[in-house]
C-alpha cells in the first residue's frame, strides 16, 4: 500500500481500521496518553467539546491517507507527543470526519487551542515549524 492512495486494512470481524490505525504507517508509540484520533464526525465532536471545555493546550491536525505530505508529517507528529506531554494532540482525518472537517481547506492543517480558544493555525508542512509552533503553544 502506498501513502497516495486510501488505505483500507480490515481488522477481524471485517470492520475498517480508521484514525492512526488505518494509516498503515508505522507509528511511534504515545508513551503519555497525550495522542487520539478522531474517527467519524460524532467522535471528533466529543474531541473538539473536550478541548474547548478544558485549560490544557492542545493541537489538532487535519490530514487525509491520500495526502503524501500528511503521511510524511504524521509520524513526527506522533513522536512530538511524546517531547510536549502537557499538550493534547489529536488527529483528524477529512475523509473519516467529512462534516466536521469540511472548514479545512489544506491539509495538512494545524490548529492550536488554548484555554478552550483557537488561538494559531499553520498549513503545510515543516517539522522544525510544527515543533517551534509547539513549544510557542505548551
Amino acid at each position: 500500500m502506498d501513502g497516495w492512495r486510501k488505505k483500507k486494512v480490515l481488522m477481524e470481524g471485517g470492520g475498517e481500521q480508521k484514525g492512526l490505525e488505518g494509516t498503515g504507517l508505522k507509528l511511534q508509540v504515545n508513551r503519555h496518553g497525550n495522542l487520539t484520533s478522531a474517527t467519524s464526525d460524532q467522535s471528533f465532536t466529543e474531541i473538539l467539546q473536550t478541548i474547548k471545555a478544558s485549560k490544557k493546550p492542545a493541537v489538532i491536525k487535519y490530514g487525509a491517507s491520500w495526502c503524501h505530505v500528511c503521511s510524511q508529517m504524521l509520524p513526527a507528529f506522533c513522536q512530538m507527543s511524546n517531547e510536549f506531554p502537557m499538550l493534547s494532540f489529536v488527529y483528524a482525518d477529512i475523509d473519516e470526519c467529512p462534516e466536521t472537517t469540511q472548514h479545512i481547506r489544506y491539509t495538512p492543517t494545524f490548529q492550536f487551542y488554548r484555554n478552550g480558544e483557537r488561538v494559531d493555525e499553520m498549513y503545510g508542512t515543516g517539522e522544525e515549524r510544527l515543533h517551534d509552533r509547539l513549544w510557542l503553544h505548551s
